[in-house]
């Protein structure tokens, strides 16, 4: 494990592109269309590619890589409370972002209707598009992103000097 944590950077790499990778298969493969969160959860990933290849780059010439573990593990924890929220949204614990629905409160006429429905987010948050053992895709994100979140603190403080 120790090992591990000294290429704690290249493992966040690589789950981030994984479950981006995955993401995008079941997208573009599988016609599984993401909704508004579902979005959201995708960024903080990218936001982790970014840091640990910033961190495998810059920490080789002024060391404090453990400070890149450290931001990595905060973009995980972001997307792992996204998918947590999401989960909340999919059970109907509850409501979603305006984004998740279209709100008709402020329609005046038939043509605002008409723009509104034609704006409206193809998928619903609360949709649960697939599921395996009764877990949706973004309990699945929650729960990678918080192992990855703890892999990430325990590699922080086993770095630091």
């Amino acid at each position: 494990m120790i090992v591990l944590y000294l290429q704690s950077l290249f493992v966040a790499i690589f789950a981030s592109a994984g479950a981006l990778g995955f993401a995008l298969v079941s997208q573009y493969g599988f016609d599984l269309h993401p909704c508004v969160l579902c979005i959201y959860q995708r960024w903080p990933y990218v936001a982790v590619i970014a840091i640990a290849g910033l961190g495998l780059i810059l920490a080789k010439r002024y060391g404090k890589r453990h400070w890149y573990d450290l931001l990595c593990a905060l973009g995980f924890a972001t997307t792992s409370g996204i998918g947590m929220f999401h989960v909340g949204v999919e059970q109907g614990w509850w409501e979603g972002l305006d984004g998740c629905v279209a709100d008709t409160s402020s329609v005046s006429s038939l043509n605002d209707l008409k723009a509104q429905i034609m704006s409206a987010p193809l998928v619903k948050c609360d949709d649960i598009p697939w599921e395996l053992f009764g877990i949706s895709m973004a309990g699945y994100n929650a729960l990678l992103a918080l192992i990855m979140t703890l892999f990430m603190v325990k590699a922080f403080m086993h770095n630091r000097p």
